[in-house]
């Protein structure tokens, strides 16, 4: 057997922190890339405990006993000192954060970065929530080199995928996350083999972005159609999470809604009223109704709508808004 002299010799540095990234490192070990380190975000609290939590990408880089950087500043000294020693060659990026330009200059093939939508579309931090929310109904994946702007780099590939109609963001994010380990393979790839051919992306007034997603977006505008309430509910779930205020015998209770179906139909009633059984929760919205499938009250675990109702009483004058 004769090696292939054409090939690159790859040393590859890995950044990212969540599962979505691991999907991605994983596919380089198990087809025997060499990845000399990875950096991930640094430890910190989560949960009721506040215990302290290692990112999904840390356990499995020391799982596969890879060396890990944790850096609070990208452009502290210590750290740059310690990517260079790692001679890398090449570095992906995947769900992590912006980096300064002496970082992603730093590999001789560059710094390559694989977002979640079909660029230039969706750029920014929550693509998989936006096109949903936005009712699309086809996205994918990208790798582009990365250059001074946020998701603005030269296109390497992508791959497209379709949104079905009651599909969740989680749901989504799951498919885009194993397509995008492929994409980020046959990215390695073409790189290792020179055979990189890049397009630049096109700038347009109809470009939709993805920004970062606060508390007052998930708030639900009962006022809106009943396809733009679906999309917005379906986009948050299982996170960030819609919600809403739910106004029942005196109280005012913030409702997580998980899932819900819809029927177009016509009525009187007022926008957000509240109509329950001992199966299902319906609210009252311009042209039908919103089916509450799955939600969560205060201090409750996420249920079915008709747990809940096993055990929470809903008045007959109770609303949403």
């Amino acid at each position: 057997m004769t090696l292939d002299k054409t090939k690159r010799e790859l040393r590859i540095v890995f950044m990212g922190t969540p599962d979505f990234a691991v999907a991605g490192l994983a596919k380089l070990i198990d087809h025997n890339y060499i990845v000399v380190g990875v950096i991930t975000a640094p430890d910190r609290p989560a949960g009721r405990g506040r215990k302290i939590q290692e990112s999904a990408v840390k356990k499995y880089a020391v799982e596969q006993g890879i060396k890990v950087l944790q850096p609070t500043n990208l452009k502290n000294e210590d750290f740059l000192n310690t990517l260079k020693g790692f001679n890398a060659n090449l570095q992906i990026v995947v769900a992590f954060r912006m980096l300064p330009i002496v970082v992603w200059q730093m590999p001789e093939y560059g710094t390559f970065n694989l977002h979640a939508s079909l660029l230039p579309q969706y750029r920014g931090a929550a693509p998989i929530n936006w096109a949903i929310i936005n009712g699309e109904t086809k996205t994918g994946v990208t790798t582009f080199f990365i250059d001074e702007k946020i998701d603005t780099g030269e296109i390497i590939l992508q791959a497209s995928i379709d949104i079905s109609e009651n599909e969740t963001a989680g749901q989504l994010h799951d498919k885009l996350m194993n397509l995008g380990a492929n994409l980020i393979l046959n990215t390695v790839n073409l790189i290792e083999n020179d055979k990189v051919l890049l397009s630049k992306q096109k700038e347009s007034k109809e470009l939709k972005p993805a920004h970062k997603i606060f508390k007052e977006t998930c708030e639900i505008d009962w006022n809106k159609s009943l396809k733009t309430i679906h999309n917005h509910i379906r986009g948050l779930s299982p996170y960030p999470t819609a919600w809403t205020t739910l106004y029942n015998n005196g109280d005012e209770l913030t409702l997580k809604i998980y899932d819900v179906s819809f029927s177009q139909e016509e009525h009187s009633f007022d926008v957000g009223k509240v109509f329950a059984n001992k199966k299902i929760i319906r609210v009252a919205v311009k042209t039908g109704f919103i089916h509450l499938l799955e939600i969560q009250l205060p201090g409750k675990r996420k249920m079915k709508s008709h747990e809940v109702l096993n055990g929470f009483s809903i008045a007959s004058d109770a609303y949403l808004r």
